[in-house]
């Protein structure tokens, strides 16, 4: 993928921004998303399931399963994969954008 085709996925999948998709490979670092997207796929690590206790295989969506998460960075060395987290913790700040006067800055 050239540099700008890469630049306007990450413009499309903005940082915090909810996107959903459907797993389409298990690995065991994590499961890839098809975003509908050609070249680029979501992928959600292993780390990015639960804020707390432990992720196995055995704990992945099935392949097919439409799921949720949110962009949380960019695989800048192959251009083709957009990083996602499926953490409640993280998914509740972006469906819910409450105002916390403590952290508005």
């Amino acid at each position: 993928m050239d540099l700008k085709s890469w630049e306007q996925t990450k413009s499309k999948y903005k940082l915090g921004q909810f996107v959903q998709g459907k797993v389409e490979f298990h690995a065991p670092f994590g499961v890839f998303v098809n975003m509908d997207e050609s070249f680029v796929k979501g992928l959600i690590k292993i780390p990015d399931f639960l804020d707390e206790a432990g992720m196995s295989e055995e704990m992945y969506p099935e392949i097919g399963t439409t799921v949720g998460a949110v962009v949380v960075g960019y695989n800048e060395s192959n251009c083709r994969e957009v990083y996602l987290s499926a953490k409640p913790s993280v998914l509740h700040k972006a469906l819910v954008p409450l105002k916390i006067p403590a952290l508005a800055g």
